[in-house]
């Protein structure tokens, strides 16, 4: 747009008026360095009146200058000036414009106004009065518009709106340039589309390229739904793609949930969204929120995926819940027993880890129904709680979803669990049972009992109470083999309560079990990557030092030496022969 309000590059080509004429009252914006003096133009700057109804001039009015009225038409180089009344200061070389004000510029660019002031020689002018410039681009509306021809730019500080026929710009302040088609927002602006509106301080706008750039604080709001927005305070805006590019502050708020990174991207019309640095996807209404170097939103799936060290945590009202992996997903879907309700799931996929006060584990994948409080861990799972471990080829883990706590597992596959006997010492002693398939039930956060099923086997050390010292005396270690085991666990045992289906059970001495026997071949106890705390599942493994036990194998030991003098006795008592 040419938008020349250059308002009257006037010198008359009148003759010049007689008598003593007073200087214009002008716009502070039009003062100039060399005040109202004559100026020497040459005859193409001159401004030729098309059309006057009457040319006049009185002493009384307008400070004896000329003025023109009734359907006045001036043009110069090209542009065209209406009015119903125009006055001409000639030797100043300054014009002002009374009336139904009109410019027409050769880029189909207009400004219509009540009143207009044009200075020739600093080529600035000023309109007023319902001002409204209309070019191919916009219209911008204001009560005062200043104009600079030398710069090419348009500006005002009153208040008004812009439109470009999408998008409506309210705002107080505004530089428009006219060559390179910017908006300068400075301050408060507002800028309201079909779909969505933007609010924030200090925007520039391009309106050939429809992109603006934020500089301030700054909130993109989806209409429909009030509660999805973007905020930054410093980024790009790209209006006709609705993309955002978010570089300083910045979050996004969508399905009830906030996503927050250094430098991050949202597209409003896919809903697709990522963060790089710092990243946090929030999700208040599930108290869960997730951290990590890279992120990825799916609005209309609502589902997001974080890699780069990411970890989550889920906050219950006693406790809390970490999980991290290389890359965790969060995702909602429609419960199927209410269509208007959602359930939420975590994934924790490649070398997951998790950590409760109460439970612990590892496996290559964990599973997490959030809502129904059930976890799913796939690929050499591994669950710690207090001294006692599980493993098998699957574990599933049930939480109350009103107290939090773990109420039960089920262990598919190849199902062990082991428990320390005597937490306080490091003797080499753990009650074992083992069997395809085994139900674990937590009571008071601690495995409580333990249902083997198929090929259960079991070994147990077993105490009996001595009524004289009145403390626990080792008896034996018991083999157990069934088609099924029910067993209890115990603060230092495991009693079994019941082994149905071809049971064989034998309890043996410590001085008749070989030490080899006192665990089953596929024993795996593991402290090098046992999670003691939340923050060991921040890498791969804490890589504890191995805890060394002391075996304790005297009584055995004894027993064989014991068998072992007498065999040499036996054998002493063996008539010696010799070869002759």
């Amino acid at each position: 747009m040419r938008l020349i309000l250059f308002l009257l590059f006037f010198i008359s080509t009148l003759s010049l008026v007689q008598g003593q004429q007073k200087p214009a009252q002008r716009d502070p914006y039009l003062q100039n360095s060399v005040k109202n003096q004559p100026q020497q133009l040459r005859p193409e700057d001159k401004v030729k009146i098309i059309h006057a109804d009457y040319i006049k001039k009185d002493p009384a009015k307008y400070d004896g200058n000329q003025y023109l009225q009734g359907n006045v038409k001036i043009e110069h180089q090209g542009s065209i000036l209406t009015a119903d009344e125009v006055v001409l200061y000639s030797e100043e070389n300054f014009v002002k414009a009374i009336g139904n004000t009109r410019l027409q510029n050769t880029d189909d660019s207009v400004i219509t106004a009540a009143e207009m002031e044009y200075d020739g020689n600093t080529q600035k002018g000023v309109a007023r009065k319902n001002v409204v410039l209309t070019d191919p681009k916009q219209t911008i509306r204001t009560d005062i518009l200043y104009y600079d021809r030398l710069s090419n730019q348009a500006y005002f500080n009153t208040g008004g709106t812009i439109s470009d026929g999408e998008n409506v710009m309210y705002t107080k302040t505004a530089t428009y340039f006219l060559d390179t088609k910017m908006i300068d927002f400075v301050g408060n602006v507002k800028i309201d589309s079909k779909d969505y509106i933007v609010e924030g301080a200090n925007i520039k706008q391009n309106q050939n390229t429809k992109v603006a750039e934020f500089f301030g604080p700054t909130t993109i709001t989806n209409r429909a739904n009030p509660k999805n927005r973007v905020y930054t305070e410093r980024g790009t805006y790209k209006m006709n793609s609705k993309e955002a590019y978010l570089n300083k502050n910045s979050k996004i708020f969508y399905n009830d949930k906030i996503l927050t990174g250094d430098d991050m991207y949202y597209n409003q019309i896919t809903g697709f969204g990522t963060a790089t640095g710092n990243v946090t996807l929030d999700d208040p209404q599930e108290r869960r929120w997730i951290k990590g170097g890279y992120g990825e939103i799916f609005e209309k799936k609502d589902s997001a995926m974080m890699t780069k060290n990411p970890y989550a945590v889920k906050a219950f009202e006693k406790d809390s819940i970490y999980f991290a992996a290389e890359k965790i997903i969060s995702f909602q879907k429609p419960d199927t027993a209410d269509a208007t309700k959602k359930k939420s799931f975590l994934r924790a996929f490649r070398k997951g880890r998790f950590y409760k006060s109460n439970a612990q584990g590892r496996a290559d994948s964990i599973a997490f129904n959030e809502t129904d409080g059930v976890m799913h861990m796939y690929t050499e799972p591994i669950l710690w709680s207090g001294q006692k471990q599980v493993t098998g080829d699957k574990v599933e883990a049930y939480f109350n979803t009103t107290t939090q706590d773990l109420d039960s597992l089920k262990v598919i596959g190849n199902a062990f669990a082991i428990s320390k006997v005597d937490s306080l010492n490091l003797k080499d002693e753990f009650n074992q049972v083992k069997g395809k398939l085994m139900t674990v039930y937590y009571q008071n956060n601690d495995i409580k009992e333990a249902k083997v099923i198929g090929n259960a086997q079991s070994i147990t050390y077993a105490d009996d109470f001595n009524e004289k010292t009145k403390e626990n005396e080792r008896i034996g270690i018991s083999l157990t083999s069934c088609g099924i085991i029910d067993a209890i666990f115990e603060e230092k045992a495991i009693q079994i309560v019941s082994c149905n289906i071809g049971a064989t059970s034998d309890t043996y001495p410590m001085s008749k079990l070989e030490p080899e026997k006192r665990k089953f071949p596929d024993f795996n106890w593991n402290t090098k990557d046992r999670i003691m705390k939340w923050q060991d599942i921040l890498v791969d493994t804490p890589n504890h030092e191995e805890i060394k036990y002391e075996a304790d194998n005297t009584l055995y030991n004894q027993a064989q030496e014991a068998v072992e003098k007498e065999k040499a006795k036996e054998e002493a008592k063996k008539p010696k022969r010799t070869r002759k």
